[in-house]
């Protein structure tokens, strides 16, 4: 073998295995400076996706019902959606109690302002409910479970609310009775903080 061979084999293995080499420090640069690169474009697409400050200004709000007599309902707009608020009369209380639960296709009760638990997981109308002292009271948003039109008020056999998109029927209570919608309306995060005034959010 040659003395230059011999000198080209050792130029070679010079560099240890383990050891990082310029070229090696060459391509962690480039990947970095890539990565940043990725990120500055993509930031403002990303960005564009969350709520603008209208919408989070609309995180809470307050509604006046003083005017709601009972059987009057009201449609407020709450994070971009509709919530419905409805004073039922005694006829349409005593009505939704007397639903036996086995006839409920979804019998959970779909209300944020519950515990979680056997009992008030249930979807009977005190838990669909303002609460106790409050039957006559309910608030929802109003959103077909199905894909999401908007149900029409106090309509269909059982007098609550009919989705005029594929047939949906819900009670007085916001259940779901009939239809392809899979589940009750849901109940919203709200509270009297006044006998008159409703905070949603």
């Amino acid at each position: 073998m040659s003395e230059h061979n011999t000198h080209s084999e050792s130029m070679a293995g010079s560099g240890s295995e383990g050891e990082p080499t310029r070229r090696d420090f060459l391509y962690l640069t480039a990947g970095m400076a890539g990565v940043v690169g990725a990120v500055s474009v993509a930031w403002p697409f990303i960005d564009q996706m969350r709520p603008d400050a209208s919408t989070l200004a609309l995180a809470s709000i307050e509604v006046d019902v003083s005017a709601l007599q009972p059987g009057m309902s009201l449609t407020v707009k709450w994070r971009g959606k509709p919530v419905f608020i409805r004073n039922r009369t005694d006829k349409e209380v005593e009505e939704a109690k007397g639903v036996p639960m086995a006839q409920l296709k979804d019998p959970q009760a779909r209300n944020a302002n519950v515990p979680e638990g056997a009992e008030t997981s249930q979807a009977t109308d005190l838990n669909r409910s303002a609460g106790k002292g409050k039957e006559n009271w309910i608030v929802m948003i109003g959103s077909c479970t199905h894909l999401g039109c908007v149900p029409l008020g106090q309509a269909g056999e059982y007098g609550g609310w009919f989705c005029p998109c594929h047939g949906s029927v819900y009670d007085t209570a916001g259940r779901i009775r009939k239809g392809p919608a899979p589940e009750n309306l849901h109940i919203p995060n709200y509270a009297f903080v006044t006998d008159s005034v409703i905070k949603i959010g």
